[in-house]
């Protein structure tokens, strides 16, 4: 029992300093009941553009950020690559060839790739674009009003179904709009689903342990209501 009492008290503790309160249907439902919605974006090689693409591209970015009427969040997130599974298919590749010839260049290719990776840490950058809904401007709330949703507990914030669909829907809007923008300059741009939501969060914040333990997906799990 004391250590169920300690438990509760750690979950309780650790919930008030949680931003999320749930994410669902491809969307995050912030603590104070705003919504977001994260796409990833592709990036350009800007500088092996001609000059007059680099000038297309520049006035396609001022015209997107001109006709914004809603904050948008840039982040660039840079992790070290990790290529284990890449290695281990090599090797699988080597064990399983006939042909000596192709077995030697594959062997040499290992050792190179091993090789190169041991001079330095080979980094992966990902770009994110974060589209945000706020039916309500914080100076409309008061004092007292944000105190409540500061430290009320995060089931008691889930969001109506029905309300939940309204404010999705200017999301989605949003979001639309936001893709359309980046194809203008040649950006690709994909939304991220309740899944990729979790493990992106997940290993933004459990860098180390997301190395070793890969989550579960979500569709597997049972969530009690």
């Amino acid at each position: 029992m004391p250590s169920s009492l300690a438990k509760n008290k750690i979950t309780n503790s650790t919930q008030q300093y949680l931003d999320i309160a749930e994410i669902r249907d491809n969307t995050i439902i912030m603590r104070d009941g705003t919504l977001r919605a994260v796409i990833m974006v592709s990036s350009i090689n800007f500088a092996l553009k001609s000059e007059e693409e680099q000038n297309a591209i520049v006035m396609a970015y001022v015209s997107f950020l001109n006709n914004l009427d809603f904050p948008l969040q840039i982040v660039i997130q840079s992790r070290e690559l990790n290529i284990d599974n890449y290695i281990y298919t090599l090797k699988q590749k080597e064990k399983e060839q006939t042909n000596e010839l192709l077995k030697i260049q594959t062997t040499e290719y290992i050792q190179y790739i091993n090789e190169l990776i041991s001079m330095g840490k080979i980094m992966n950058k990902r770009f994110y674009a974060t589209i945000i809904y706020n039916p309500l401007s914080d100076k409309q709330k008061g004092f007292f009003s944000k105190l409540f949703e500061l430290f009320r507990p995060a089931n008691l914030i889930k969001m109506k179904q029905e309300k939940f669909l309204q404010k999705r829907t200017e999301l989605i809007r949003r979001t639309e709009n936001t893709i359309s923008g980046l194809a203008s300059m040649g950006i690709n741009a994909e939304v991220l689903d309740t899944q990729s939501l979790i493990e992106l969060f997940y290993n933004t914040y459990n860098p180390e342990t997301s190395a070793n333990q890969k989550l579960t997906d979500v569709n597997q799990l049972r969530i009690g209501e």
